[in-house]
């Protein structure tokens, strides 16, 4: 069959006159070379196996094992940057039905299958980015992010994505309490409220349609939002969309995992410039001291030299 096709083939014609001269290999695994024949026929049927290599190589699948998509624990060692393999295996693509898409969405449709929206994952891949370097900026600025996940598959996914910012990730697993940010007077108390930052600087949703009060309460509050948002939710409802599939518990790790790496980046940006900070004013101190050291040094040495005088 492989030189039938070879023989019909325009591309690789022009390797036929060394397949022509190879014999069929031997089916006997456990033949041994017993003379020059047998040698000639091993060497010749090896170079006519390179040669089919070397000619059909070209036409091939530019993949390799370094671009490739690889299965990783992308709960506990998520990666830096999503590419969009990772997304594609993990179901990102998949939205709901074509009769139930939001008209909003349309922009980043890319098309219907078997009556099921295909999301664009050229336009997800650099809201992502985006959302990863909004995040990574609130972070550096002492900014507290909220990990909002209120189904049972992605409530471990909040949880560690929060613990990746240290003190400045919070995160919501069980259910948004209505009232936490509009009634915060009466929800913390006036104490903690006054001495205590009960507002976040921003919030990650990872189901938006189950906490739509969440939504809101933000909004009312003016606090920025990201959100995981699928063909059948407009993405207006929050205020840095990112196109996928949000019932995929994969996609929800991959998206959790790049935008609490970059909060994590923000947060030791920021322990660097306050180090930064302390040292430059520890330096700052350390050269006063030695200015009022040499000025009191000299203001001693005139009054020994003035009462030398006398």
């Amino acid at each position: 069959m492989l030189r039938s096709w070879l023989a019909n083939s325009p591309r690789c014609r022009s390797q036929l006159p060394i397949f022509s001269r190879c014999r069929p290999f031997s089916t006997d695994a456990n033949r041994r070379l017993e003379g020059d024949n047998d040698w000639t026929e091993f060497q010749a049927n090896r170079a006519g196996f390179k040669a089919l290599v070397n000619g059909l190589s070209q036409y091939g699948s530019t993949q390799t094992r370094e671009n490739t998509w690889k299965l990783r624990d992308s709960l506990h060692n998520p990666s830096r940057n999503a590419t969009i393999s990772a997304l594609l295996a993990s179901g990102a693509h998949f939205g709901h039905a074509s009769t139930r898409m939001d008209p909003n969405f349309m922009p980043y449709a890319y098309g219907t299958r078997a009556g099921i929206t295909i999301i664009d994952l050229d336009q997800t891949l650099p809201l992502l980015r985006r959302a990863a370097s909004l995040v990574r900026a609130i972070a550096a600025n002492d900014g507290q992010i909220v990990f909002i996940g209120t189904r049972s598959d992605i409530r471990p996914v909040v949880q560690k994505a929060a613990e990746r910012l240290g003190e400045q990730g919070y995160h919501v697993g069980d259910r948004w309490l209505p009232g936490t940010l509009t009634n915060k007077w009466q929800m913390f108390g006036h104490d903690v409220v006054r001495k205590e930052r009960v507002v976040p600087d921003l919030v990650i949703l990872l189901n938006p349609i189950a906490n739509m009060n969440a939504i809101r309460e933000c909004a009312l509050e003016h606090v920025p939002t990201i959100g995981i948002i699928d063909s059948n939710v407009d993405p207006r409802i929050v205020m840095y969309p990112v196109p996928a599939n949000d019932e995929s518990t994969r996609t929800a790790e991959i998206i959790a995992g790049v935008l609490s790496i970059a909060g994590r980046e923000g947060v030791m940006i920021r322990k660097a410039e306050e180090q930064k900070r302390l040292e430059e004013e520890q330096r700052r101190q350390e050269a006063e001291e030695r200015d009022r050291y040499e000025r009191q040094r000299d203001e001693l040495d005139r009054k020994a030299a003035n009462a030398y005088d006398y």
